[in-house]
């Protein structure tokens, strides 16, 4: 007597055939009935179909549009299924016999958005089983698309034919998840979404942790196999604190650093450049996958994915390792406030606003042409909390700069009246942006000690590096814009009109300890016809030099951490070019080769003395020796130590002449060593200087006890501090 297969309406099967029901685990696979199991495959263009158990071999039979049936005495715990094409038979185990790879804990912590470690569950996993009949690998794919109707993978291991990979969806989670058995690493991917509308869209994975180099766009299956070196560095890093360190920033951007490099070959390369110059940490401009090279990968399509351009994620693990075994720190920027529009990615995911706020007052960027984040749902908060823990902790990276913050923390950011609309309590705060950077920095600092979190917020917003606890953001450091704006207007003005814009410099201090701050002199800086930092520079050649010389001089002493831009190390004369590679070629030139000279000993005597760094954040680490003297061009004023134990005193003359016999007052007497001089002729100076120290006379002056007199370098800068 034969049995008959647990009953499917027609519909149902219909819905399956074509990879469009929603629950295609309900029907295909094995199910018990009774005494006996029902077995339905979809294997569509078969000529048969058999179902191998550890009993024997059951034929299964036609049932509809490509699925095959077989019922089989007793219960079954395992089964393969041979699908034969003509003269050829395949044997493969069944992806619908797998249970869920997403557990109930995982589906909970994703809606409430605490799931720290998001990217171990959504994407493509490689996995591992061991049944009965044998051991089978394959590949898990979860993806989050909650108005999906049905969701499919598409592939190199389905011949970019979805019917066949139809996921279930695992309800109120929003998750759609399949284990495909003939799925393996290196192998393409994208998720097939059909819209309420019943459109079928193909979309790169959110998760997908490789990608095709672009222009391609496809996911790639991925797995790490990376050993890592650094552990020491790690151990060093969690037990301190940078914050109150030397921070000396070196920003590249990998595709025009020198072209055609990769992340291996710029292993190379770039570790022995920035070891010359001595800066403490370089700072990559965005890594994660985008598809348009020169937005310079701040349009951002795949979070989780290192840019393909330069190798594959262990490539980038192996440069980030080698920078750590140099004793060198690697800040990574990252876009949380908004992504590109492009239909194969983020935008109108699962055919509605879902990872982009459905408000259009809010959901999109009018200065970038891009969507906004809503940062107010539970998922898209763990997706980017989660994105910035996985750089930190898959890619051991030590900082974080988050760009454009401002446009996240204003409603009314780059919109006119009436383009935008006040949160619950009239106010312009974008609340739900506010609250999600709170999170992302204190979970960010808890789980990475001697990390930083890096602000580039363009506004006065009151305690962006303040506690959160407190109200702050949170964040470590906070780029100082209003600085690098009022020292680069000044530094443009001839030396003749400086006296009109002293205030332009000394300004800076007023504010100088309301946030932790970093002085950055930035790519945004040096392009789009804003000239490069040595044509923003008056006069000759030899004085636009000498003037990029002492702007550093004066940075490196000015409270706060700093960062310079790729090639302004040798005073590039051009602009930046993202299309072409650094003019490497004037480091032949004895003047340029001497800029990159005064950076290297700039960071030697910068590490060197922790008065220059120690106590950035307070103005007990600062004090005026003479502040008003603009008649002179002069500055001067004292950097301290935080334990006391170290002075350095400063003198900036920024005029075109040097100034003989200038009097200083000083806090003690004795001799004072001349640590740096930014005109010495080792860098192309005129070499006016101290031949190496003055002697602080019991003479009064600046309302100090003792002074010293010095011979100020025209547009120079030098450093004293006492002889111990």
């Amino acid at each position: 007597m034969s049995i008959s297969p647990i009953h499917v309406p027609r519909e149902t099967l219909e819905a399956v055939s074509h990879g469009e029901y929603y629950a295609p685990h309900d029907v295909l696979g094995a199910h018990i009935s009774g005494s006996s199991t029902t077995v339905r495959v979809l294997r569509q263009l078969a000529d048969s179909v058999a179902i191998i158990t550890a009993d024997g071999e059951y034929q299964a039979r036609h049932e509809h549009h490509g699925i095959w049936v077989a019922v089989i005495p007793g219960e079954i715990t395992d089964y393969r299924v041979r699908a034969t094409f003509g003269d050829e038979g395949v044997v493969t185990a069944d992806g619908y016999h797998f249970l869920p790879t997403m557990g109930e804990v995982d589906e909970y912590l994703f809606r409430e958005g605490r799931h720290e470690q998001l990217w171990n569950v959504l994407g493509a996993h490689l996995e591992r089983y061991t049944t009965e009949l044998g051991e089978v690998t394959g590949t898990s794919f979860k993806v989050w698309a909650p108005s999906a109707k049905a969701v499919r993978v598409v592939g190199d291991f389905n011949a970019w034919n979805g019917v066949t990979s139809a996921m279930r969806s695992l309800g109120a989670s929003g998750v759609w998840e399949l284990f495909i058995p003939e799925a393996r690493a290196g192998q393409r991917y994208k998720f097939e979404i059909r819209y309420q509308d019943g459109s079928w869209h193909q979309k790169a994975d959110p998760m997908a942790r490789r990608t095709e180099v672009p222009p391609a766009t496809a996911s790639i299956i991925t797995d790490s196999h990376y050993e890592w070196g650094d552990a020491e560095w790690l151990a060093q890093r969690g037990a301190s604190d940078p914050h109150s360190g030397p921070v000396s920033v070196y920003e590249v951007h990998l595709g025009s650093w020198r072209k055609g490099l990769d992340y291996r070959t710029l292993a190379e390369q770039l570790i022995g450049h920035v070891k010359y110059l001595g800066f403490t940490h370089v700072e990559f401009m965005p890594l994660a996958e985008h598809p348009f090279g020169p937005s310079w990968g701040y349009q951002v399509t795949s979070y989780y994915a290192p840019t393909a351009r330069f190798g594959s994620p262990d490539d980038l693990r192996y440069l980030i390792d080698e920078l750590h075994k140099a004793g060198i720190g690697v800040i990574m920027d990252w876009v949380p406030a908004h992504f590109p529009k492009d239909e194969w990615a983020l935008g109108r995911f699962d055919g509605t606003p879902l990872y982009e706020d459905p408000n259009p007052l809010r959901g999109e960027h009018p200065d970038w042409g891009t969507y906004v984040f809503n940062f107010g749902r539970n998922e898209v908060r763990n997706f980017l909390v989660a994105n910035a823990l996985y750089w930190l902790s898959e890619f051991h990276i030590d900082g974080i700069r988050v760009d454009a913050v401002a446009s996240m923390l204003y409603l009314d950011y780059s919109r006119e009246p009436g383009q935008w609309q006040p949160n619950l309590y009239g106010g312009r705060e974008n609340l739900e942006a506010i609250s999600f950077l709170q999170e992302t920095n204190a979970t960010a600092y808890k789980n990475n000690p001697g990390i930083m979190m890096i602000a580039e917020e363009s506004t006065s917003w009151g305690g962006v590096t303040g506690l959160t606890e407190n109200g702050g953001l949170g964040f470590g450091l906070k780029w100082n814009m209003g600085w690098m704006n009022d020292t680069l207007r000044y530094m443009q003005e001839k030396p003749i009109n400086r006296r009109w814009h002293h205030g332009e410099l000394t300004f800076s201090l007023v504010y100088a300890f309301s946030e932790q701050f970093l002085l950055p002199l930035s790519h945004d800086e040096v392009v789009h016809g804003k000239g490069s930092l040595y044509s923003k520079m008056p006069g000759d050649h030899w004085q636009k030099l000498a003037g990029v010389r002492l702007l550093y001089g004066y940075q490196w002493s000015h409270p706060g951490k700093q960062l310079l831009f790729m090639g302004q190390e040798f005073a590039q004369i051009n602009e930046w070019n993202d299309g072409a590679g650094l003019d490497w070629w004037l480091t032949d030139n004895p003047a340029h080769d001497g800029v990159m000279s005064c950076v290297r000993d700039l960071n030697a005597v910068y590490r060197a003395h922790r008065a220059l760094w120690s106590d950035d954040f307070r103005n007990s680490g600062f004090e005026w020796i003479e502040v008003s003297d603009g008649d002179h061009n002069v500055l001067s004023y004292l950097r301290k130590s935080s334990d006391g134990s170290e002075v350095v005193a400063v003198v900036c003359n920024f005029a075109g002449v040097p100034h003989n016999d200038y009097r200083v007052g000083l806090p003690e007497g004795g001799v004072w060593k001349e640590i740096f001089n930014s005109d010495a002729p080792e860098y192309g100076g005129s070499g006016v200087g101290n031949l190496g120290e003055v002697v602080a006379e019991n003479v009064g002056w600046n309302s100090r006890p003792f002074s010293a007199t010095l011979q100020l370098p025209p547009y120079g800068v030098v450093y004293l501090t006492p002889d111990k």
